[in-house]
């Protein structure tokens, strides 16, 4: 293992992901002051006793680069006082051992829990207090000042990186939970294409079985089938726009369907044999896109459930678009429960979401004439067209 690879180690396992270049001034830092000293008390040639103190101050710092970083903190903290109060038994003028202190402090704060940290900060203290108190030390308070500002820096650069750590985890939860709620949108509408392609073309196709066996009118039989694949056709084109929203770049050019659209959704299950009454009161423009497309599926959700549960049934659309809210009822004449969730965003469940999602309501269960789904949704919109109750919610977002 290279040097370069015994301070990556040595970072990595401070659990706070430090630069490698920091890591590296600090043990040139400590390295340096040691030498300094030494050679300020003449003690490299001939070595003398000096040179063994001072590689126990600095011994932490060589252990580490050894090692990749395993020497405990109190440990090292502990060595380097020791070291350096043996040092400072004979001081020099202007020395500069008690600078190991001051970088090895700054390092503990940095690397060591806050208890450990202080505990070394107040000993490197009281290693630099009792020389100066026999009046043997020159410029203590200086020193002193020194560790504590090299403590200060340690703790304060390991404080910032907590909270860049929090800030990261932070924001890779958001991307989660925002992957998870786009998954979530993608899964309502797969539902409900695939949903309401099959509930029209099983109404095709009934309709294309009985023109043969009972009727046997072939024209009716062809013209059903066709229908069942131009509906067919048109929800594999559906599902690869939706699908298509996984990927990285655009899916395509095709608006999203919208209130504007309820009466060609009719038409498919009008074609497919479905009793249907539809009714708008309003302008549809004055819908805006985001609302259009949670009622647009509502209907076709509830429409399907009619299909699959009553296909014999007439079903009731009504859409009420007034100034502040708009309001959708679909209901059938026959008291037949759909089935409340499948999945994620099925069923009732499903379409209950998206009218939570516009800031509306929505209310499914027996009503007077049969089984009624009714929605309301507000129509407060900023200038863009969304519907300012679904932007409230994606800025409220945790």
């Amino acid at each position: 293992m290279t040097l370069v690879d015994r301070m990556r180690a040595r970072v990595a396992r401070s659990g706070y992901g430090y630069p490698l270049w920091m890591a590296l001034t600090v043990s040139i830092g400590a390295l340096a002051a040691a030498a300094a000293a030494l050679v300020q008390r003449d003690a490299v040639v001939p070595p003398r006793w000096a040179l063994l103190w001072a590689l126990i101050a600095v011994s932490p710092v060589l252990f580490d680069l050894a090692t990749g970083g395993k020497m405990p903190r109190p440990l090292m903290a502990v060595l380097a006082i020791a070291g350096t109060s043996v040092l400072l038994v004979e001081p020099v003028e202007s020395d500069f051992a008690p600078f190991i202190l001051v970088i090895l402090a700054a390092e503990v704060a940095a690397t060591a829990t806050l208890p450990v940290s202080v505990a070394a900060a107040v000993c490197m203290l009281v290693a630099l207090v009792v020389p100066a108190t026999a009046g043997r030390l020159e410029g203590a308070p200086l020193y002193a000042t020194a560790v504590v500002i090299g403590w200060t820096v340690g703790f304060v650069v390991l404080t910032q990186l907590r909270l860049l750590q929090q800030e990261r985890a932070a924001r890779a939860s958001l991307a989660e939970q925002a992957a998870t709620g786009e998954r979530q949108r993608i899964a309502r509408e797969v539902h409900d294409v695939i949903a309401h392609s099959l509930s029209v073309t099983l109404l095709h196709l009934t309709a294309a079985r009985r023109a043969l066996q009972q009727d046997e009118d072939l024209d009716e039989a062809v013209a059903a089938l066709t229908d069942a694949e131009r509906q067919g056709r048109q929800a594999m084109a559906d599902i690869r726009r939706t699908v298509g929203l996984l990927a990285a770049g655009p899916s395509g050019t095709r608006p999203e369907p919208g209130v504007g659209d309820l009466g060609d959704l009719v038409d498919d299950f009008r074609r497919a044999g479905l009793r249907v009454e539809y009714q708008v009161r309003g302008d549809p423009a004055d819908v805006p896109p985001s609302v259009g497309l949670g009622l647009y599926r509502i209907t076709q959700e509830s429409l399907a459930n009619v299909a699959k549960h009553t296909p014999a049934a007439t079903a009731e659309v009504d859409l009420d678009i007034g100034s502040a809210q708009v309001t959708l009822s679909v209901r059938n004449d026959t008291p037949a429960t759909p089935t409340t969730a499948t999945g994620p965003g099925s069923g009732v469940d499903g379409m209950r979401r998206r009218a939570d999602l516009l800031g509306g309501s929505l209310r499914a269960g027996p009503g007077p004439r049969g089984w009624l789904v009714h929605a309301e949704v507000p129509l407060d919109t900023d200038s863009t067209g969304w519907s300012c109750a679904l932007r409230r919610r994606v800025q409220e977002a945790p």
